[in-house]
Parts: structure tokens; sequence; C-alpha cells
């Protein structure tokens, strides 16, 4: 069975959910997978949780204040990720970007694998990307400033962000849009976003927060985000990598 810790935020969780399910369609019922999904909405916000210096990502934490935050959503982290272990799922997903910053303390303190969400994107844009192209990047604050992302692919691409204006105007906003349920808002504030990382010759864009993939695709079908040839969507890939994985003989459950 998949754990699924959710509810950062819970629509993001949820289209994880959908994911899983429109790779599968057109199955029966019994060849879906098994999964539960733990709406963990009261999870501390990850972005307003992390006080870091850019750049070096060991010993990150500046202050008390920063360190008594990280702890308290790592705790709350930890709970979720427990009560999945508890209930007999056989490895964990988180589908936020922000929350792998605390992905490696997670990983020391649970007992089943948790599939880490930025590390299958890297997979996926090795295959489709050249050594050294310019990846585009849109993401929170908290996933810029921590280098959730850089840690794993500055070696082999060169991360391109959105300039201040562009983070606060339009992805920062689209991110709360989604949150707060105006989708059709979202699609039209993240455009600018979009338009300045083409413009800067990005072969590839990285939807690094959950929340990015339901505005941007907002009323498409599922085939054209399956299909695009500019977005990179990790809920999509984390989704596909689940199901690699599940299928395994050894985490099927009878």
């Amino acid at each position: 069975m998949i754990g699924i810790l959710g509810g950062m935020g819970t629509q993001a969780g949820l289209d994880f959910c959908n994911k899983l399910a429109i790779l599968n369609r057109g199955k029966i019922d019994q060849e879906y997978p098994l999964f539960l999904l733990y709406n963990k909405s009261n999870i501390p916000g990850r972005p307003e949780s992390i006080g870091v210096q850019t750049g070096n990502l060991s010993n990150r934490l500046i202050n008390k204040k920063s360190k008594k935050k990280y702890l308290t959503v790592l705790r709350s982290l930890l709970r979720g990720c427990r009560l999945l272990q508890k209930n007999k799922c056989k490895f964990i997903v988180i589908p936020c970007n922000t929350a792998h910053y605390w992905y490696d303390d997670l990983r020391k303190k649970i007992n089943i694998p948790i599939i880490n969400m930025p590390k299958e994107v890297f997979k996926q844009t090795k295959k489709m990307c050249k050594k050294n192209s310019k990846i585009g990047l849109l993401a929170t604050e908290g996933t810029l400033k921590t280098g959730v992302y850089n840690k794993i692919f500055d070696r082999n691409y060169n991360l391109v962000f959105p300039n201040q204006d562009l983070q606060t105007e339009c992805v920062n906003k689209a991110i709360k849009l989604v949150k707060m349920g105006n989708v059709k808002a979202a699609e039209k504030v993240i455009q600018p976003a979009i338009k300045y990382l083409i413009g800067k010759k990005c072969k590839k864009i990285i939807l690094g927060c959950t929340e990015l993939p339901i505005a941007i695709f907002a009323y498409k079908s599922f085939k054209k985000v399956k299909s695009s040839k500019i977005f990179l969507d990790p809920n999509l890939i984390l989704a596909i990598s689940s199901m690699n994985k599940y299928k395994s003989k050894n985490v099927r459950d009878n």
C-alpha cells in the first residue's frame, strides 16, 4: 500500500491521488493501487518555517527561533509518516516540494522508504535534457531559499528562477490562489513568470510547487498534461514512480 502524506496543500494531495487513478484508468477496481492518504493539513506552513542562509545546505539554521520552527514542522511531518508506517504502508510519498527540506531528517527516523520527489524529477530531466541545459524552476520562496532542487541539479544543469518581482506578483500569488480554490485566476497570474523563463531559453520548466500544475493545467485534459513539451510536473512524475515501485513484488499487497 502506498502511504501519501498530504495536506500541503489539500488540493495538491488530491491532485496526486487523481493522477495515480488516471494512470490506471480503464482497469477494473481491483487493479487500481491501494493507497492511504493522510490529509495532514495542520502541518505548520513550510515556507514560513524556514530560516536559512542561501547556498550552504549543511548547518543552515540561523538562530534558535529558526531551529524551533524547523523542529516544529519536523515533528508534525514525523507524526504523519509514523501513522502511515503504523498502518502497514510499504513506502511513503510527500506531494510537497518544500517539505523535502526535511527529507534527510525524516529518513533517519522512518523505517520504510520515502520517495524523494526532487530526485525523481532529476531522473526524468536527465532522460529529456542534455547536460548543462537551462532548466526553469517555479517554486515557493522556501524551496528556492533552501536549494531543495539546487543540491540535486547544480552539477548537471543551470537552474533559472524568476526575478523577485515575478516571484512575488506571479508565483507566490498563483500558489495562494490555488490554495484558496481560485484556479482560473491562478492560471492567468502565473503566465508572466512562464514567459520570462521561456525567454531565458529554458529547455524545461519544473513546476516545483504542487499547486502550480493545478494552476497551469487548469481545465486541460490529462493527456495534455502528460504530453507537455515544456513543463515537468513533479506530482505526475512522483505518481509514475510510485506506481513503478508499487508494482514490484516486495511491496504489492495481497
